[in-house]
Order: structure tokens, then sequence, then C-alpha cells
């Protein structure tokens, strides 16, 4: 099957690399000219692409770097693994994502990186690799979504019995509200999130511009702050692109607050032009491989393998970056505050972007490449 070609930015061009953990993998690539440049790698996060660092690439590159951006395992133009919703979860699970970025940049020739670049779900894969592989990943930049450190083991049980495993009640308490209410992420669970997505009523396109709105700086809605505790009161307060009405789609949610005709043509973070990108390759792929991603958190599975990195931190440098009218920095209380008092026992800076919601390198690339140059340089 021949694909269109991406319209990309003077100086970033596509690859296939193949042998990538099982993957043939399709990345975008800058600071290719000459050989012997630092490495940057940066992870897209849901419902994107590598196509989303298009508008950061260029500057990274011309500050004399070597930037890498793959479209992640389950992601558009990168193939290999079954992302059908029976398909095994073992493939998505946190630990196998951090060996498909070790082997992107071990593709390229790269024994270690300056820097490893997160944002929303791909800020969780850096924060791993971070964790995992601190002398590949030399530091770390987590966007949108702050990272709270592996999770625990139970101590003291040689001689007393386990805890029960807790059954969270905040799921009940959430569709008992006055206001019956869910959360996206077990939303995203479920069987039939996919199709509402794909099969939505007002199509892929015009679904992923309210998507993409609904969480930008246009949406005049989005004044975070942080919450006092997961509880469904205080979860409540978020906008329901998180926390959504019980009975509707993702689709009908964001459908609600879709831009008027004359606030897209005024678009300039995301023109019809460049979110036809998005929307022709989610057209053709569907976003069951992104949701298998959200499965894994959801069913608990892989938190044992997880617990193996019980007590570590992020120790090389890292920084936080996330748009100042950004719900992903607050959405589960304390872990902007764990980030940075234990999680990551060196970092360095945390800055909210003014003018920028969740999708911050491409609402402010200007101040998002900005800053990034100067974590690396100082780093």
């Amino acid at each position: 099957m021949t694909l269109p070609d991406i319209p990309l930015p003077a100086g970033i061009r596509p690859r296939f690399v193949e042998r990538i953990n099982g993957l043939t993998m399709h990345v975008l690539e800058a600071g290719f000219e000459s050989k012997g440049r630092p490495c940057v790698l940066l992870l897209h996060g849901f419902p994107e692409l590598a196509y989303s660092w298009r508008k950061v690439m260029p500057a990274l590159a011309e500050a004399g770097y070597h930037v890498i951006a793959p479209d992640q395992r389950g992601y558009g133009r990168t193939i290999g693994c079954d992302a059908s919703y029976d398909s095994t979860l073992m493939p998505f699970r946190l630990t196998n994502l951090v060996r498909d970025a070790l082997g992107i940049v071990a593709a390229f020739g790269h024994r270690s990186v300056a820097a490893v670049v997160g944002h929303d779900f791909g800020s969780s894969v850096a924060a791993w690799c971070g964790v995992i592989r601190p002398d590949v990943f030399r530091s770390v930049v987590l966007m949108s979504a702050p990272f709270a450190g592996p999770p625990q083991m139970a101590f003291n049980t040689a001689d007393e019995p386990l805890p029960p495993k807790r059954v969270d009640p905040v799921h009940h308490e959430l569709a008992a509200l006055p206001r019956p209410r869910k959360h996206y992420h077990w939303y995203y669970s479920t069987r039939e999130a996919n199709d509402d997505m794909w099969r939505a009523p007002q199509g892929v396109h015009d679904f992923l511009r309210a998507y993409y709105h609904h969480k930008s700086a246009d949406w005049k809605g989005n004044k975070p702050h942080p919450l006092k505790s997961w509880s469904a009161g205080e979860l409540a307060k978020l906008p329901t692109y998180y926390v959504m009405d019980l009975a509707r789609t993702m689709a009908e949610t964001v459908a609600e607050e879709m831009p008027p005709s004359e606030a897209i043509a005024a678009n300039t973070w995301l023109p019809d032009h460049e979110l036809a990108v998005y929307s022709a390759e989610y057209r053709r792929t569907g976003f069951q491989g992104g949701l298998q991603w959200y499965r894994c958190g959801t069913s608990g599975a892989f938190t044992a393998e997880l617990e193996t990195w019980s007590g570590k931190s992020i120790d090389v440098p890292s920084c936080f970056i996330s748009g100042k009218q950004d719900w992903g920095t607050y959405q589960r209380p304390g872990v902007f505050e764990a980030m940075q008092r234990t999680a990551c026992t060196r970092m360095t800076s945390v800055h909210l972007v003014e003018d920028a919601g969740h999708w911050v390198q491409q609402e402010q690339p200007g101040e998002v490449s900005r800053l990034l140059l100067q974590f690396m340089q100082a780093a």
C-alpha cells in the first residue's frame, strides 16, 4: 500500500527503520546532514503522531542535534504489532515501550541521547526511560503529564497477611454523582471506545478538530488548578474530556465544543491542512493502537513488573514543561508535587507556558524550543 507523502518543514525527512523490537518504525528525522551530533529523542502522545514535533525539530537540528521522532508502537505508519482489542496487551506495557525507544536510538548508532522528551503518554515512556536506563537517556523532559515514580512494593509482609487488593471506589462514586460521570482512562479501555471515535458521526477530521480545540488554550474554560484529592467530588471539577458524562462517548463530548468556522479559519497553530495529516492517518488506522496503552494502565496487569523499580527515582537532570492552560498538569492530584519532591531528584526547572493548553509544542513551538535548548545546554 503506497501512502501519500506527509508535508513536512524543510530539514525534516521521513524514514522507515526495520527490526526495531519487532517493528518497522516510521520516523521523522532532522539534523541528519552530519555525523557525530548528540541525539534528541521525541516521543508523542495520544491522539498524535511523530508529526506533532514538526515545529520544534528544525530549531533543535539548527542548534546541532540529531533529532529523532518516531510514530510510537500502535500509531501512524509504524507497523509490526497487532493492535486489535482482543490481542495481547504485553507489547504495549511500559517496559516494552522503553525497549522500543532503546531500539530506535541504537539503530541510528547512538549509545546515549542528550535528552529524551515525552509529551502526554510519551511523557510516561520518557520517565521510564530515565528510571530504567539512565546511562543511555542522559536527561529527561516530561511534558504535560507529571511522573509520580514507580509503584511501591508491600513491605513487612513476612509475618503479616498481605492486605487485600484495593478496589478503587471512585468509579462507582463518579457514576453516582447527581450528574453521573466516568473517567476517560476507563472509557478508553472499553471495547467501544475505538469505534466511537473512528466512526464518529461528525467524521474523524471534525472529531479531532473538536478534541484538539477542547484541550487547547483556545477553549476559554481551561483554567486548571490543583485538586485536593482523588475523589469523585474533586475529579468532577475536571473538564468533560477528562471526566466525561456517564452516558456520552468522547465524540459526543467534544462535539459540544466544536469551534465555529471562523475560529477554525483563524487557527494558526493547527490550520486545517495540518489537521488533515492527523485525520488521514487516523481514518486509515483507527485509534485502538493508542488505546491499548490506556488499557495496560487500567488493567493493573503490569503493575507487578513496574514494582521491580520500586524506590527508584529519575536521577539524571530533568525538567517539566506544560501549557499554563493544560489540566494535564493536575489531573492526578498530588502527582505534580510528588514529581518535584521525590520522583525526580535533579529536576532543574518547571515551566507552565503562557497561552498554551495540552498541545504545548504545537501551540507555542517557539517557546518550547527555547526551553528545550536552554535545558539541554545546561544539563
